[in-house]
Formats: structure tokens, sequence, C-alpha cells
């Protein structure tokens, strides 16, 4: 039975060298446990216990925790050692490591709760191959000894407290092929000769805070194919070569949030592999070149979040690969090419806060066979929403024509496009009223219809999930009503499976009527803002039970009588207006009303107690 060999192989582990051992007779042949033969001699040479429970011994997962014991080098002729993904194994590595296990060549110790710092001492294990330690909380500084390991082909340190600068001594790595250091806290600058890492086919070494140049040597890793360097604060213009032709493999670029300045380089054409570009949110300009059009295994595109000017290069209808383009928030102008219409393969389309004053969305768009995702938020579209979005040769799951001149109402046939997820028709001209159409939207998660001319009643909203089967529950998570003009519907709050929405905004509006006690099933929510409407009566006693709450605006409607004890239980409120009101009596004494100032309660003339003047005694 496998639970049988993980006591022994965790008897290995924990008490070798602790007065204990075990003779001949219990060694372990297996894939799993390689060796185990002779503890007095130290003749084990591999512990692998990677992937070692099937999911019939999920229930004896929780039996493996414990500490990695330092007793763990007395294994000397050990060449391989592998406890990846075990979650619960804790403790350090042993800081003399290096100095007792002259024969490894894989340490795996990745997805565990291990901490300390990495030993200096790991340098000295000239024979190590692999050193995976990614996922843990080691922290500390990357021991420049480890620009000692000649043959070492995979470092991998990601997802841990590790800061500091990374070692000049790393470029040393000459055979290093999968390089990996992103989600750490690093500083300073990639070292200026990265270059000479020239086997290197995975560098990873973002979501860290690495500052300065991109290092012109990196231009000479011509064996890579993955090169992630987002999410740092580095700066300057891009740094590759006057031909990309050196880097043939080169299939995924991530250069996106950053301070990158300058130009795209037309030479980016030349990355003949490349599938997945990402150079968004940093403050590249000028113009798109029309070279990225020569990139024929492209599949993503992301240039939005920059400052490029200039047309959409016609040359883009030739990527017909292409999956994904975003080009938001940018400066660019003009129409659409027609060419565009060539691509077959486009799925999602995000041309959204532009200067493209499109007027009105071309024909062509909703022809295209893959789309699914439309943005073209602050286009400029003016008049109806086209009535040729409603037969699309492929179902329609994002639609986001917010920010323009849209008018006229909300056509019904929005109701027949079954796989919206998300809505988003805000800040327009919309007039009229939510279609009664919208309930047939059981997938809708995204509906945001704020800042416009809409009317009547918002029930239709919460009567989407109604109409569900059984048992089966509402998709949506987020509703922004506010600043339109509706009267009713409040009541329908919480009526029918809406125990999803975290986000609801109905704010701005002319909502009368007594707040339902059935908002006390929005379990999720997270934020609620009913502010300016004209809402009155006691507030509900439940809504101190939604415990993840961390916004509650109410402020500004007629809501009366005394503020529940309940609110107390709110402890993960963060926000809190309950200003401009009719309220009475003392504010409940304690956290986390206490902690919120004055103006959270200003406006209701009979409230007191803290924050507020204490009350009069009676």
């Amino acid at each position: 039975m496998k639970f049988q060999l993980l006591w022994v192989v965790l008897i290995a582990i924990l008490t070798i060298g602790e007065g204990r051992r075990r003779s001949t007779s219990e060694a372990c042949n297996s894939n799993d446990l390689k060796g185990l033969a002779n503890f007095k001699t130290g003749r084990v040479t591999e512990i692998n216990l990677s992937g070692f429970l099937s999911k019939e011994d999920a229930p004896f997962q929780a039996q493996m925790k414990g500490l990695l014991s330092p007793s763990i080098i007395l294994l000397s002729s050990l060449e391989v050692i592998d406890l990846g993904g075990l979650t619960s194994l804790s403790g350090t590595i042993p800081k003399s490591v290096g100095f007792h296990l002259p024969n490894l060549r894989k340490l795996l110790l990745y997805g565990n709760n291990l901490s300390g710092s990495i030993p200096a001492s790991i340098g000295k294990l000239s024979n190590l191959e692999e050193l995976v330690l990614h996922e843990n909380r080691f922290s500390g500084s990357l021991p420049s000894s480890l620009g000692s390991l000649k043959i070492l082909n995979r470092l991998l340190l990601y997802s841990n407290q590790l800061v500091g600068s990374i070692p000049d001594s790393f470029t040393n790595l000459t055979s290093l092929v999968h390089f990996d250091l992103h989600s750490n806290s690093l500083t300073g600058r990639i070292p200026q000769t990265m270059g000479q890492l020239q086997v290197l086919e995975e560098l990873d070494l973002s979501s860290n805070l690495l500052a300065g140049d991109i290092p012109l040597s990196v231009a000479n890793l011509t064996a890579i194919s993955v090169m992630c360097l987002d999410t740092n604060y580095l700066e300057g213009p891009i740094p590759f070569p006057s031909s990309f032709a050196q880097m043939p493999s080169l299939r995924l670029l991530r250069l996106h949030t950053n301070h990158l300045t300058g130009k795209i380089p037309s030479t980016f054409g030349e990355l003949v592999s490349l599938q997945r570009l990402s150079l968004a949110d940093n403050k590249l300009e000028g113009a798109i070149p029309s070279s990225l059009g020569n990139l024929s295994a492209l599949r993503e595109l992301y240039l939005n979040g920059n400052q490029f000017s200039g047309h959409i290069p016609k040359s883009i209808g030739q990527l017909s690969e292409l999956m994904l383009f975003n080009i938001s928030h940018n400066l660019i102008q003009g129409p659409l090419p027609s060419e565009m219409s060539s691509l077959k393969n486009i799925q999602t389309f995000d041309l959204s806060f532009n200067h493209l004053s499109l007027f009105s969305i071309p024909k062509w768009v909703a022809e295209l066979p893959s789309l699914s995702g439309i943005y073209m938020a602050g286009c400029g579209i003016q008049g109806d929403i086209p009535d040729f979005l409603r037969t699309t040769p492929s179902s329609i799951q994002e639609l986001d024509l917010s920010y323009n001149n849209l008018t006229g109402s909300i056509p019904t046939w929005l109701g027949n496009l079954s796989q919206l997820y998300l809505l988003n028709l805000s800040r327009n001209s919309l007039v009229s009223k939510i279609p009664d159409s919208i309930t047939s939207l059981h997938d809708l998660g995204v509906l945001d219809l704020h800042a416009n001319k809409l009317a009547g009643s918002i029930s239709q909203v919460f009567e989407m999930g109604q109409s569900f089967p059984y048992g089966s529950s509402a998709s949506l998570t987020y509703l922004d009503l506010s600043d339109n003009s509706f009267t009713s519907g409040i009541q329908q709050i919480g009526v029918g499976p809406q125990n999803g929405i975290q986000f609801l905004n109905l704010s701005s509006n002319i909502l009368q009527g007594k707040l339902p006690t059935s908002i006390q099933r929005l379990e999720s929510l997270e934020s609620l803002d009913l502010s300016t409407n004209k809402l009155g009566f006691n507030l509900p006693e439940g809504l101190g039970n939604l415990s993840m709450l961390e916004t509650l605006k109410l402020q500004k409607n007629r809501f009366n009588g005394y503020i529940p004890n309940g609110f107390l239980k709110l402890r993960k409120l963060k926000k809190l207006d309950l200003s401009d009101n009719l309220l009475v009596g003392k504010i409940p004494g304690g956290k986390p009303l206490s902690d919120f100032p004055q103006s959270s309660y200003s406006g209701n003339k009979d409230l007191c107690g803290k924050p507020l003047t204490p009350c009069k005694p009676t």
C-alpha cells in the first residue's frame, strides 16, 4: 500500500540520525524510493515523494505535516531529493547541505511551507542540475555562490519572499535552460551580462521590483523561447537588436507594466515564431509598425495603455492566427482598416478609449466568424445600438459600448444573446426602461448601465435568476444601475438566486420605499451603494449578516430609527456612510462603527455617541 511506503520514507527523512536505524530488510524498491537499502552507510540515492499520493490516498495528505530534518544530510549518497508539492512540509534547508551531499543532482522542494534563507553552501553542489524551490516562504537574498553551479539547467525560485538584487554571478550559469524568479521582491538591475546564458530557453523575472534598462545583451539569447520581464519598474527603450533573426524560437514576449519609452522596433516583424506579444501599460509612443503584420504565428497582441498614435496598419489584417487584439487606451486615430475583416480567428477585439471617432460600428465587425468579445468604449459611436449585432456567426459573450453617444432604447433582442456574460452600456444617453427580455440572460455576470437616462423598474434585473432550474445559482456578480431615474423594483433584491452578487450600485436614482429584509441573502456582497435615493423606514437588522461587506453607502436617503446593533458584526467594513438621513439614538458602541469619522454619521440631527457627541443622560 502506498501509505505504508510513505511511512517508511518519512522515517528516512525525519528520524535518520536520531538514534534509530533500520535493517536492510526494510528497504523499498519502487519508483518512489530507490536504493533505500542501508541507512547505516547512507546508501540512499533517491528520495522521491513528488505526486506520491493518488486520489484515493488524499485523506492521508493531512498526516504529512512535519519538519525537513537536518539529518537528511547524513544520506551522503543522495542524488535526488524530490519532496515537491507536499504542501505541509515546513522547516529550513540545512545550512551545511552543500558540504554533505556531493553527488546531489536534483533538489526539488517546491510547493511546500519551507522558510528561512537559501543556504550559500548549495553553491558547493558541483553536480547539481536542478534547483527547484518555488512556492515556499524562502526569504533573504539570493546567494551569489549559486553562480558556481556550472551544470545547473533549471533554477526555479519563483513565488517566495526573496529580496535584494540578482547576483552578477548568475550569468556564469551557462548551462541554464529554465530560469524563473517571478513573484518575489527582487530589486536592482537585471545583470548586464545576462546574454551569456546562450542556451537559455525560458526567462521569467516578472512581478518583482527590478529597475533600470533592459540589458542590450539579451539580444544574444539566441535559444530563448519565453521571455517575461513584465510587472517591474524597467525603463528606457526596448533594446533589441537591429535584426531579430537571431531569436527564431521566441514565442512569448511579455514586457507589460513597466516604464518603457520610445517606439516599437520595426524589426519585431522578424520574430516569426512569436505567438504572444504584450507591451501593455508602458509609455511607448509613435505609430504601430506595419511590420507587425509579418508575425504570421501571432495569436495575442497587447498594446493597450500606451501613447501610440497614428492609424492601425492595414497589415494587421494579415495576422490570420490572431485571436486577441487590444489597443485600448492609446491615441490611435482614423477609421478601422477594412483589411481587418480578414481576421477569421479573432475572438476579442478591444479598441476602447482612443481617438477613433468611428460614429458607427462597421458591419464587418459583426461578421467576423469567431468574434465573441467586442470592446469599443469611448470610440465616438452614435445613434442606436445596431441591429446587426443580434445575429453574429459566433455568440457574443462580452459587449462593451460604454462612454459613447448611443441613444434610443436598449433593444429587446439583447435578451436573445444567450451566452452574454458582460454587458456594459454605461455613460451613454439611452432612454426608456430595461427590457423584460433581460431576464433570459442566464449567464450574465457583469451588467453596467450607469449614467444613462433609463427609468421605470429595476425588478427585471433581480428576476434573472428566478427562471433557472431548481437548485442552480445566478451568475451575476457585478451590477451598476446608478445615475439613472429608476423609481421602483427595490423589493426584488434578494428574491431568487442572487447570492453571487459582489458589487451592487443603485445610487443616484429615485428609488422609494423600504429596503427589503431579503437583502441579507446577498451573502457574497462586498460593496453596497444605495445613496442619493428616497429610501426610508428602518434599516434592516439583516444587513449585519453580510459578513463580506467592505463598503456600505446609504447616505442621502430617508432612513429613520436606530442603527441596528447587527452592524457591529460587519468586521470587514472599511467604508461607511450613513450621513444625511433621519437616524436617531445612540450609535452602537464598538468596532467597526466607532472607527469611522464623524462625516459617516453627520446630517442625522438626533444621532449621538462615538464618534459624534455623547448622548444625553435619560
